[in-house]
């Protein structure tokens, strides 16, 4: 496609190379001189003409025009691509195609000298290719070579993001509201002709890198048709050009903003799909709900707005677009974004029923990953459900209740006099917990880990010591607060703890503990502040907490044999009042579970100040926890040690390997110490 508006220039140099002093005219060179193993000819002095050489014709006697081609390979994520290939064909003057590759940068660059006789402009093809990405195709055209930019190109997954809207489903949705365009959409005679020449190449002859230039010729003759210009964007889209795409949308997208006599609602919808196809998710929902302003009613600016808020992850105002979508006959991909808005809405039995609607007897077996994967979601939330609402049976203990009673961990306790202290805290710790989690460098440190086996009366019947390197990899790409956690053995043959055969436990997942307190997930719990108490000398806040199980996202796990069930947790955190750290945090079972006879499990973190060589301030991070847990009538208890903090570096020297087995995530799936008996 033709690319007209760019913001980066680059000066042009014009190049004249030496002539013969009679030859030349005013401001030229006045010798004459050999160039390379060729002999400039000398003009007859009598008649002014050239003798000998080249004829008539000096073709050294003509004025080069310097192109400067230059751009970027990226991702989606805006990340360069290294090691890309770039091939540049020029489509006029003449010039030679160039393979180029991407540096560590992701730029290229090449010149081209070509006569100003010759070549006015000129227009280049380039392709990126990479292995584990679709080629990228790019067409330019500089109208002047003192008028050249920075070519930006996209590198895409084959991979297509299951959670965002597909370019196949895109083209047709558009194309079908834009094949028949006329003069009374603002087309002169021969754009007419053009336009029907581009949708024929474009939709009966599936070739859309053809309909481009139709297409091209449309909108520079009649530059007030939005329409023309969404066409050609969605053409750029389909022969695998994303960036013209955006560029050729920008001036449309421009005037619907600021002149809305003129505005059409389908450069804003289409601009909202390429900037969340960038994830630009704040973006996408501004100009889907700008688009709705002129087409109130439009299924797939509802559904596009709703899929936004759900990536936000606000999803009363997803669930909200969503549902008039369907009003207005969305289809199912509508319906399917609702019930991910309305799972983690809370709305579990709606969830339900629409997730029926959506697979209308489908086998959920023959479905894709993501919706086998949304379907089980739902069926987990609706035993979670059911699970707390139920009463204990008499087998187990009956609960502790921390939000309303006092137990023994609190006898030295000075009460509250009343909450008006809460929020307060509860702000200063979640920011605490949040810029630990947004700054916490990839770390290792020495674990050494206490196995026990108990009688019912608390007498030691078995033990178990090892030791291990604990790592927490932060991800170079996060969605959120969280982080990876593995162990791996000193000798580096296995990664996890022994005993489990012989009736131990494993325990994980400590440094994540904390993610209950942080802004993300705050509203997901309750919380009491209770009062003050001395913990190691400091007099420290303490405050009370319980998950809500319908609207909490972390979980842990309890593995029995083969039966699984997500725990949640209530507990006790103890807060100093002036660095608003924790000091120590206490979990215990929300309630106990009989469906796996599990009647308790406490886990008692105490943390330390930690400071990484070459890293800027202090972390607090668990120094010893202990993890009790009865189930089945058996008592397990396994203390752990931390030491030794490091920063971990996976390119040095140390003797850590990643352990066999995945890592435990710290993420709305897993996030409290997992157990598994």
């Amino acid at each position: 496609m033709s690319v007209r508006h760019r913001v980066f220039t680059l000066v042009a140099t014009i190049c004249l190379l030496s002539l013969p002093a009679a030859g030349q005219s005013a401001g030229m060179a006045t010798t004459g001189q050999s160039l390379g193993d060729f002999n400039v000819a000398t003009p007859d002095a009598a008649s002014g003409q050239p003798v000998g050489g080249f004829g008539s014709i000096n073709p050294y006697n003509l004025l080069q025009k310097h192109w400067v081609v230059k751009g970027l390979v990226k991702d989606l994520d805006g990340n360069p691509v290294q090691g890309a290939k770039v091939v540049v064909e020029p489509l006029s003057g003449g010039a030679d195609a160039r393979p180029l590759q991407s540096d560590v940068l992701g730029h290229f660059y090449t010149e081209y000298d070509l006569s100003a006789d010759l070549t006015r402009d000129l227009r280049l093809s380039l392709v990126a290719s990479k292995k584990g990405y679709l080629k990228a195709h790019e067409t330019v055209h500089f109208m002047d070579a003192g008028k050249t930019w920075a070519i930006v190109i996209t590198l895409r997954s084959p991979e297509p993001d299951a959670d965002l809207l597909s370019q196949e489903d895109l083209v047709p949705a558009l194309t079908s509201r834009l094949k028949s365009l006329s003069a009374a959409d603002g087309l002169s005679p021969k754009s007419e002709k053009d336009y029907a020449r581009g949708v024929d190449d474009f939709l009966v002859r599936n070739r859309p890198d053809h309909a481009i230039g139709s297409f091209s010729k449309v909108v520079e003759r009649d530059p007030a048709c939005l329409e023309c210009r969404v066409m050609l964007a969605v053409a750029d889209i389909a022969s695998g050009d994303w960036d013209s795409a955006n560029h050729d949308l920008e001036d449309a997208v421009s005037t619907s903003v600021k002149d809305h006599k003129a505005a059409r609602e389908e450069p804003l919808l289409l601009y909202g799909i390429l900037q969340s196809w960038h994830h630009n998710y704040s973006q996408a929902a501004a100009y889907c709900i700008e688009a709705l302003k002129y087409a109130p009613k439009d299924p797939l600016a509802l559904q596009e707005a709703g899929r936004a808020e759900l990536m936000l992850e606000n999803w009363s105002a997803a669930d909200s677009y969503l549902a008039q979508a369907l009003a207005v006959g969305a289809g199912p991909d509508a319906r399917f974004l609702r019930v991910k808005a309305l799972l983690n809405e809370g709305s579990t039995d709606e969830a339900r029923a629409e997730m029926a609607h959506f697979l209308n007897g489908r086998d959920i077996k023959n479905m894709p990953l993501n919706v086998r994967e949304v379907y089980t979601q739902v069926q987990q939330k609706k035993k979670i459900e059911i699970t707390y609402a139920k009463k204990s049976k008499t087998e187990v203990e009956e609960p502790i209740d921390y939000l309303r009673r006092t137990t023994p961990e609190l006898k030295t306790l000075t009460p509250a006099a009343d909450q008006s202290a809460l929020a307060g805290i509860l702000s200063a710790v979640g920011k605490n917990v949040d810029d630990s989690f947004r700054t916490y460098p990839n770390t290792s440190s020495v674990e050494e880990v206490h196995q026990e086996k108990l009688s019912r009366h608390g007498k030691r019947e078995g033990y178990l010591d090892e030791k291990f390197y604990y790592l927490c990899v932060t991800p170079q790409q996060s969605w959120g607060p969280g982080f990876s956690e593995f162990r791996a053995s000193v000798d580096a043959e296995h990664g996890q703890p022994g005993g489990l055969k012989d009736g131990f436990m494993l325990t994980s997942g400590f440094t994540s503990a904390s993610l209950i307190f942080h802004p993300a997930y705050q509203a997901q719990s309750e919380f009491r502040y209770l009062g003050h108490q001395q913990v190691d000398g400091v007099d420290a806040a303490v405050i009370a907490f319980a998950q809500i199980p319908a609207k909490s996202k972390l979980y842990g796990t309890f593995k029995y044999g083969g039966n699984f069930v997500a725990t949640f947790t209530q507990g006790l955190a103890w807060i100093n009042p002036e660095t608003h750290q924790i000091l120590r945090l206490r979990t215990d079972l929300l309630k106990p579970l009989p469906e796996v006879r599990l009647a308790r499990q406490t886990t008692d973190i105490n943390y330390g100040e930690v400071h990484f060589k070459g890293v800027d301030g202090a972390f607090w991070l668990p120094r010893d926890v202990a993890v009790t847990v009865s189930y089945a009538n058996r008592n397990l208890r396994n203390e752990h040690q931390y030491s030794g903090f490091r920063v971990f570096n996976v390119a040095s020297t140390e003797k850590v390997s990643k352990p066999k087995t995945p890592p435990q995530q710290a993420s709305d799936q897993q996030s409290d110490a997992s157990t598994q008996p």
